[in-house]
């Protein structure tokens, strides 16, 4: 035997198994876009059925109801000032009115706001005194931008970039919240990948838009993907909901929902749940926790749930012993043996300064995937919310390019 076939053999086989590791840890950490869009290929959901009525479960003395079966990826929901629900269309690039002015509680039609958007997510509409001009903003996932909007004809013009933001890669979608302060805009902006050390210093943060300068500022940071945010009425903090990593286990991390507070640091992407290091990605050595500074969940959601839309139950016309809650949309796990989320659920939460929640989830809104099944049966997957007072919540629905209507009608 040659001598010198046994080192070479040895380098050959610790060249791969190297190259090998070093593939894994960056697939890992920034899965391509391909990939991700092979294992979450599903083929298209079943029609709803006909007729008003939502194929889902709900509580006693509610109904869902289809409001509309017209807008394909519908994200985010909106109220202008007359009352027509605006949605964004992300994979379509639209912004969309559903109006329903004969009040009977569905569509009367679809109307294109606007059209050739770069994945339009946030929307917000705002429309100071008296002046029937309002503005309308929309966050596409490189850009903020203003126009004016008229409510009567449900048509926006002279579009202005108010602010740029990261492009796309990894989480591309942005949200819009008004921040409690009155003096700017809230803007989440998602990690460009799974786990990694952002250069960009906008990434996985909360930012600040202010409207008078235009500047952007760092409110929160160590958020991989705070997708929605709403106001707490009780004691006017910004809650959001995070997506927690993937690639690391079935039941970790956990998502998350956390109160946003000015300066936090909410762990990512070398911490999650309670404080807990990621040691499968930081293998660094430290002398002291280095998580002890962090910021904790508020409430822990199961893993790979995917939490996206929230929203606080109003008190007019809702059950007593919902009023003030809390309703998170679980999109649906892609990446977890067995499926996980899929569904609407409420946290009972205390009405003292603590907010904490009374126990884990509450199913609310049901039946987008049937027991057993992958999630490539879903009929669909649940997104954006929209709780109003009189005891209805809208929700939007991304698979089957639906708006449902949930609406509270008593116990008999």
């Amino acid at each position: 035997m040659n001598k010198h076939r046994i080192p070479v053999a040895i380098l050959v086989a610790l060249i791969v198994g190297v190259g090998g590791y070093f593939s894994y840890t960056y697939l890992k950490e920034r899965p391509p876009g391909f990939l991700i869009k092979l294992l979450t290929h599903t083929s298209p959901p079943p029609a709803l059925p006909p007729g008003d009525i939502a194929p889902l479960s709900v509580p006693e003395g509610f109904i869902a109801t289809i409001y509309s079966r017209e807008v394909p990826g519908a994200r985010v929901l909106a109220r202008d000032p007359r009352g027509t629900l605006l949605v964004s269309e992300t994979s379509e690039g639209k912004v969309v009115a559903l109006p329903d002015e004969d009040g009977d509680g569905k569509a009367d039609r679809t109307v294109t706001v606007l059209g050739n958007l770069n994945q339009p997510h946030g929307l917000l509409v705002e429309c100071p005194g008296q002046d029937p001009a309002c503005t309308l903003y929309v966050a596409e996932t490189g850009s903020l931008k203003s126009y004016t909007y008229d409510p009567a004809s449900m048509t926006a013009e002279n579009p202005q970039e108010v602010a740029v933001l990261p492009k796309g890669d990894g989480h591309f979608t942005r949200t819009l919240l008004p921040n409690p302060d009155g003096e700017s805009i809230l803007v989440s902006v998602g990690s460009s990948c799974n786990v990694c050390g952002e250069t960009d210093p906008h990434r996985a943060t909360v930012l600040a838009l202010n409207r008078i300068t235009g500047d952007l500022s760092v409110v929160a940071r160590g958020l991989r993907n705070t997708v929605f945010m709403a106001i707490d009425p009780v004691f006017g903090e910004v809650w959001g909901a995070d997506n927690g990593r993937d690639v690391i286990g079935d039941d970790i991390p956990p998502d998350e929902v956390n109160i946003i507070a000015e300066g936090g640091d909410y762990g990512w992407p070398i911490c999650y749940g309670a404080k807990i290091h990621d040691t499968d990605f930081d293998k660094k050595q430290y002398f002291r926790d280095p998580c002890a500074d962090t910021t904790a969940p508020h409430i822990e959601l199961q893993a790979h749930s995917a939490a996206l839309g929230i929203a606080f139950i109003p008190e007019e016309g809702w059950p007593e012993d919902m009023r003030n809650d809390l309703l998170v949309a679980y999109h649906g796990s892609w990446n977890r043996s067995e499926p996980t989320g899929y569904k609407v659920v409420r946290f009972d939460l205390e009405q003292s300064q603590s907010r904490n929640a009374l126990g884990g989830p509450i199913d609310f809104l049901t039946g987008f995937l049937a027991a057993g099944a992958k999630p490539s049966e879903a009929i669909g997957r649940p997104v954006g919310l929209l709780a109003e007072p009189g005891g209805v919540v809208y929700v939007s629905d991304d698979r089957a390019g639906a708006v449902y209507r949930v609406s509270w009608q008593g116990v008999q």
